[in-house]
């Protein structure tokens, strides 16, 4: 069963399910978070018997793209449970977060990850100058500007990305 869970009403239940989920399937050490560096706005989940087998992170957030702020929507922490892949769970929940996102005012869903799961539902890699806050273990540790590396970016109108446009995350990445 897929749920969208607003981060306001998300349990500790819920919360611990997701630590222990998102732990498994990245081996970092998330502390007791449930995100790794920013709490998101909205989670895409799959419950079975009770259990989250599978999550995306949802953050609304402006940027600067060139000379103008935008709107966009970011995904995170996108993971299923090891004994639950192969069975289309993540393209489901990845085909939900999108519809979504569609009825937010960002105008265009990006990540940084490069499965070939994103491909599949039109994401295009993007390597723009990118400008972020770079933290380690949750402190700020620079600001660093690079080129991007793992940006994949949907458009969720008619709008074309500007693939040569700096992109300032204005904080850290997702």
């Amino acid at each position: 069963m897929i749920e969208i869970i607003p981060e306001w009403a998300l349990t500790q239940q819920d919360e611990a399910q997701i630590n222990t989920l998102i732990t498994r399937c990245f081996g970092d050490d998330f502390d007791t978070r449930s995100y790794h560096l920013q709490r998101p706005h909205l989670r895409v989940i799959h419950r079975d018997d009770g259990q989250i087998t599978a999550h995306i992170a949802i953050l609304l957030r402006a940027v600067r793209l060139g000379p103008d702020m935008v709107d966009t929507a970011g995904l995170a922490e996108v993971c299923t449970h090891p004994d639950h892949r192969g069975q289309g769970i993540a393209s489901r929940l990845l085909q939900t977060a999108i519809r979504h996102c569609r009825t937010s005012p960002a105008r265009f869903l990006t990540l940084f990850g490069t499965a070939p799961l994103y491909a599949g539902h039109g994401f295009a890699p993007h390597s723009n100058i990118l400008t972020f806050v770079a933290m380690t273990n949750t402190h700020t540790t620079a600001i660093v500007t690079e080129p991007a590396q793992t940006l994949m970016v949907l458009p969720l109108g008619d709008q074309i990305w500007p693939a040569s446009a700096p992109l300032d995350m204005l904080g850290p990445l997702f």
